[in-house]
C-alpha cells in the first residue's frame, strides 16, 4: 500500500492550485500522478513545461515512445494513461499492445521509432548501432533522435515517480503483456 497520498487542491501550494485549475479545465480532472508531482512546490510546473515543450515528434510518435518506455520500466500507471491517449491518437488495441513490445509491424517508420525507444531505455542510453541506423534509414534526423531521448527521459521521470509512490491509477488499468495475446 502506498505511503503517498494524492494531494487535493487545498493541500498544495498556490502555484500548484492554479495548475490544478488549468488541468481541470483542459483534461476534466487532475490525474493522480500529476497531483503527486505537486508534493513539490516546483516539480509539477517544471514537469509540465518539459513534457509540453515543442518537439519534432507528432502526437502519435510521442505515444509510440511513451508506450515502449513505460513497458520497459513496467509502469502500470503510465501504460494505462498512454493506452487511453494512444487510442485517442488513432491506435487500435492490438497496435498499442505491439507498441508496448517496442515494435510496430503495421508501420515501418513507427517500428524504427518504437525499437529505438525500447533500446535506449533498456540500455540506459547505450543505443545499439543497428537500431540507430534503422531509425535514420526510416527518415528520422539527428534532431529527431535528440527529441526521442528527451522524451525517454520525460517518461522515465513519471515512470519512476509512480513506481516509487504507487499512487492509485485513475485510468482504465491495463493488463501485463504476459496476460494478453500479443
Amino acid at each position: 500500500m502506498s505511503t503517498f497520498n494524492v494531494p487535493t487542491r487545498d493541500q498544495v501550494s498556490e502555484n500548484n492550485q492554479a495548475i490544478f485549475d488549468n488541468l481541470e479545465k483542459a483534461v476534466g480532472f487532475v490525474p493522480n500522478l500529476y497531483a503527486t508531482y505537486a508534493h513539490s512546490n516546483t516539480a509539477l510546473e517544471n514537469y509540465l513545461n518539459f513534457s509540453n515543450a515543442k518537439t519534432s515528434l507528432s502526437a502519435k510518435e510521442r505515444e509510440v515512445v511513451n508506450l515502449a518506455v513505460s513497458e520497459v520500466n513496467q509502469c502500470v500507471y503510465c501504460l494505462s494513461a498512454h493506452t487511453a491517449i494512444g487510442k485517442m491518437n488513432g491506435f487500435t488495441e492490438d497496435q498499442i499492445l505491439e507498441l508496448r513490445t517496442g515494435q510496430a509491424s503495421f508501420d515501418p517508420k513507427l517500428d524504427a521509432l518504437a525499437r529505438l525507444a525500447k533500446n535506449i531505455t533498456e540500455n540506459r542510453g547505450a543505443t545499439e548501432a543497428t537500431v540507430l541506423e534503422n531509425f535514420f534509414e526510416a527518415g528520422y534526423t539527428k534532431g529527431s533522435l535528440i527529441d526521442v531521448i528527451s522524451l525517454v527521459g520525460d517518461k522515465t521521470i513519471s515512470n519512476y515517480i509512480h513506481k516509487t509512490t504507487q499512487v492509485p491509477v485513475d485510468f482504465p488499468v491495463v493488463e501485463p503483456l504476459e496476460a494478453t495475446t500479443v
